[in-house]
């Protein structure tokens, strides 16, 4: 599984709306609405990267009141989930 981070600039009275057309993609999984410089972040899970690349110009690109795109493609996953499962390798209770 891919997954990419793909932060957003929006118009600004269009957030929500462009936020839940976002969402609504296939293979979008998550849309934050954040402060900074980006309005919005889409966490995408894909199965190819050839997918990332069809996913963000031909849909997430062309959705109105989209005025920019930056992706990031992630190499590793970290959670505190997995942080937990590491550490207790080998732990007796």
């Amino acid at each position: 599984m891919i997954t990419a981070i793909v932060f957003i600039k929006a118009e600004v009275s269009q957030i929500p709306e462009v936020a839940q057309e976002i969402a609504s993609i296939v293979g979008v999984s998550e849309v934050y609405s954040v402060t900074g410089d980006i309005d919005l972040i889409a966490l995408l899970r894909v199965r190819k990267h050839d997918d990332v690349a069809a996913l963000v110009p031909d849909h997430i690109n062309k959705v109105p009141g989209v005025l920019a795109t930056e992706t990031h493609i992630a190499f590793r996953t970290y959670s505190s989930h997995d942080l937990e499962a590491a550490f207790s390798l080998g732990a007796e209770e």
